[in-house]
């Protein structure tokens, strides 16, 4: 009976909602087709125990050997149903649906002393935090093709304060693991999931194609030390749609590698989709770096809802970095309460270590921000480039943000080359230049 259930709820919740965007909402979630899977087996077929104590690393890995080795026709779904299945971590596997139903929760060990170690990523050149490996995340992906996770809003939840805290204290080994990651995957659904609590970043796309993540929610308190929502790394052809996100860090975070590691791997993010997506973060919304070695173009960001900020739109870069940013589009952002609206920086983020090339410059060009409002901004904009790279084919166009009568809200810029249309309260002599309005209006 479950299994006809679970074939049922899986094409409801994922079929509804395209279903119901109509033709007036524009979506860009058919990048990657769903498949039916035939085959569908229960984590409680394995051994599997729903009660919060129990730990399930067995039944897990148990089940997705039997999807890996048995490669049933169209893949096979694995149903989550309602309990709380308490686990270490575990990879998945190609052509498999990870569902959870209302009221599954799958929920990381506290216990970090076992936690498996990887290698770095290359284009990083040693863990984001530490020298040396990483920490594998708590649901893992290395080289896969044809993944869902999705269900009926069930829970992934990271556990993430232990780790915290062991970052709070100095205390780390190795850097801390993501919640979600895929490496060298393609065709990757996410939806329909609450992810929370987790140790470092929340869902980690990287050197990835083909990946739609949307109607997910991501929770994590606002003082939980770097805990993005969704970062795609070095990865092409993403969406990100319809989604709510509060956490401890940046919403998503579009990210290329880090300084010598990063240019030297050379793997550009590009073509990613990210839209309706509302959140809160002492950190930024949308925010482009700072690790931008592999180079970003090519990004669409549109119908943003922001509320209690640190940054409505962050662009950030430094030197040491090389590579590019560029054919930027960010337009329908609405933010309430932020200490800044807009900043755009070339001196942002740190070094992997001291070998990096203070030479290697970003190029950062065309990019786009229009139909921005805000109110209760602190600072309206700040646009910092390069002196040996300044930044230019900066176009604002339709931006107000309105701030109290005790804020500073003008904007500072320098190494700045661009345009500027209706945009209050007005921005500095260098985004004034003549042909604005032609410039400007062309980009979208």
């Amino acid at each position: 009976m479950w299994r006809l259930l679970a074939s049922v709820l899986l094409f409801s919740c994922l079929f509804v909602y395209s279903a119901s965007l109509g033709d007036s909402e524009v979506t860009c979630s058919g990048i990657v087709p769903l498949r039916y899977r035939n085959d569908k087996i229960s984590i409680t077929d394995y051994g599997g125990v729903g009660d919060g104590r129990t730990v399930n690393t067995k039944a897990f890995r148990a089940a997705i050997y039997r999807i890996q080795h048995l490669k049933r026709r169209g893949g096979t779904l694995l149903y989550i149903p309602p309990g709380v299945y308490l686990t270490e971590s575990f990879n998945l596997t190609s052509h498999m649906t990870l569902y959870l139903a209302k009221g599954a929760v799958i929920k990381a060990v506290q216990d970090t002393r076992n936690w498996p170690l990887i290698d770095p990523l290359p284009s990083y050149g040693r863990g984001r935090e530490l020298p040396g490996g990483r920490y594998m995340s708590f649901i893992h992906g290395d080289g896969l093709r044809d993944v869902v996770i999705t269900g009926q809003n069930g829970t992934i939840d990271g556990q993430g304060e232990v780790w915290w805290n062991l970052w709070r204290s100095r205390t780390l080994k190795y850097t801390r693991p993501n919640l979600i990651e895929f490496k060298d995957s393609k065709e990757i659904i996410i939806s329909n999931v609450i992810f929370q609590n987790s140790p470092f970043w929340n869902i980690h796309p990287v050197y990835c194609s083909e990946v739609v993540i949307h109607h997910v929610t991501i929770l994590a308190p606002q003082d939980s030390p770097n805990t993005d929502g969704i970062d795609p790394d070095s990865s092409v052809n993403v969406c990100i749609e319809d989604s709510f996100i509060s956490t401890g860090d940046d919403l998503v975070a579009i990210k290329s590698g880090w300084d010598q590691y990063g240019i030297a791997y050379g793997r550009p993010s590009s073509n990613i989709t990210i839209r309706r997506i509302t959140g809160s973060s002492p950190f930024a919304g949308i925010a482009i770096g700072s690790e931008t070695s592999g180079g970003i173009k090519n990004i669409v960001a549109e119908h943003i809802t922001l509320s209690n900020m640190g940054v409505g739109v962050n662009i950030k870069t430094n030197i040491g970095r090389g590579g590019y940013i560029k054919n930027i589009k960010i337009s329908n952002v609405y933010v309430d309460t932020a200490k800044y609206g807009i900043k755009i920086a070339g001196d942002t983020g740190d070094h992997p270590d001291a070998n990096y090339n203070p030479n290697a410059l970003p190029v950062v060009k065309g990019i786009h921000i229009k139909n921005v409002w805000g109110v209760n901004v602190r600072k309206a904009g700040s646009i910092q480039g390069l002196k040996g790279s300044p930044f230019t084919g900066i176009c604002l166009s339709e931006i107000n943000l309105h701030g109290s009568l005790n804020t500073y809200r003008t904007w500072k810029c320098s190494d700045v080359i661009g345009t500027s249309l209706k945009v209050s309260p007005s921005p500095c002599s260098e985004l004034r230049t003549t042909g604005g309005s032609s410039f400007c209006s062309s980009a979208f």
